[in-house]
């Protein structure tokens, strides 16, 4: 039964606090200049040619820049190589997985006219290890990019990392580019927002209850306004709220990872059970939050039944992990339970990071 707006607003209306300031929309940026690397989603091949060892073996809390040269193909022309320097970068990530995520530092002078002109310092995620976890975690970026335009864009690459020292043979695997934080900010017209123990109550009421929702639906605890963790602010102006941008999804339900784990404070039996950790907005933000999830739903799945490098099984899986999402929002007492109650469980334990 489709839950109707009247009968939401009586339902939440003497549970929630006071809505907080709205989002406007972010201003155009067309005349700003990003480059040509996130304006296409076609797989981009690449060769990283390092020492391998070297950088597998920097896992320390101060690790340190790897030479190496960056290699892709274009179409009529030469391929192109830009020296690089590659440092590695995480946190769990970096201390749990074969291979950690790393950060692309490109050389300024040799990027013009390639199709890394205008960025610097770029974000890749590696493998981890077997699994088609990364291609799952992209599309939880995408997933996202549908909601607003305070997200971080990816673009999905295909490396061939290269030995230099010839102690180990050339290794193909996918992985994923994000973009830079200062890019996104731009995009948006804002500036990252430095300051931490910021409360949810202070930040824009409506992109934090957006961000809210879309962690619970991924089934993503692993995040924190106060604490920074897994979450940038962008700051639009000195008087205005600043605005939360979500990243860092392997420890979702969406993506189940099989190293992911909910943290034990909160009394998960995985990262597949749902928990809502967001505010008690007004009905009216809830409503607006909730509109705006069933207008992109038709795009949310067709991300993944158009998808087809993920197996079926994934696929199926995933859809009815999103129709258990709809269910809830559609559902009067679901709502309650879970966007009221959280569920009986611990929704404002505080999370640092895993």
């Amino acid at each position: 039964m489709t839950l109707c707006v009247p009968t939401l607003l009586a339902l939440l209306l003497t549970f929630c606090l006071p809505t907080l300031a709205q989002t406007p929309p972010p201003p155009p940026a067309e005349k700003l200049k990003f480059g040509p690397l996130f304006k296409h989603e076609t797989v981009l091949n690449i060769s990283l040619n390092t020492n391998i060892k070297a950088v597998l073996r920097d896992r320390g809390n101060s690790p340190v820049d790897h030479w190496a040269v960056l290699t892709y193909g274009r179409k009529k022309k030469k391929p192109l190589a830009l020296p690089v320097k590659v440092r590695v970068r995480g946190h769990f990530r970096k201390g749990h997985c074969a291979f950690p995520p790393l950060l692309l530092d490109i050389d300024k002078r040799k990027k013009k006219n390639s199709v890394f002109a205008y960025q610097n310092r770029l974000k890749l995620v590696t493998h981890c290890s077997s699994g088609d976890y990364i291609e799952r975690e992209y599309l939880v970026y995408k997933l996202y990019n549908l909601l607003t335009d305070y997200s971080f864009r990816v673009r999905p690459v295909r490396v061939t990392y290269e030995d230099s020292a010839g102690t180990r043979k050339p290794e193909i695997q996918n992985a994923f580019l994000i973009e830079d934080e200062g890019d996104m900010a731009k995009r948006n017209k804002a500036k990252p927002f430095k300051l931490k123990q910021v409360s949810m109550t202070r930040v824009d009421s409506m992109q934090m209850a957006t961000v809210s929702v879309f962690e619970f639906m991924i089934g993503n605890t692993d995040w924190s306004v106060p604490f920074m963790h897994n979450v940038k602010l962008l700051a639009r102006n000195e008087e205005g709220p600043p605005v939360p941008v979500p990243y860092d999804f392997d420890h979702s339900g969406i993506v189940s990872a099989h190293y992911a784990h909910p943290p034990e404070i909160l009394e998960l039996s995985s990262v597949r059970e749902r928990l809502y950790r967001g505010l008690q907005y007004s009905p009216e933000t809830f409503q607006k939050v909730f509109d705006r999830f069933r207008q992109v739903k038709p795009q949310m799945y067709a991300l993944y039944t158009t998808n087809t490098t993920l197996s079926s099984k994934y696929i199926k899986t995933t859809i009815n992990y999103l129709d258990d999402f709809y269910a809830i929002i559609d559902d009067p007492k679901s709502l309650k339970r879970v966007f009221i109650y959280g569920g009986g469980k611990k929704i404002n334990a505080v999370i640092k990071g895993l």
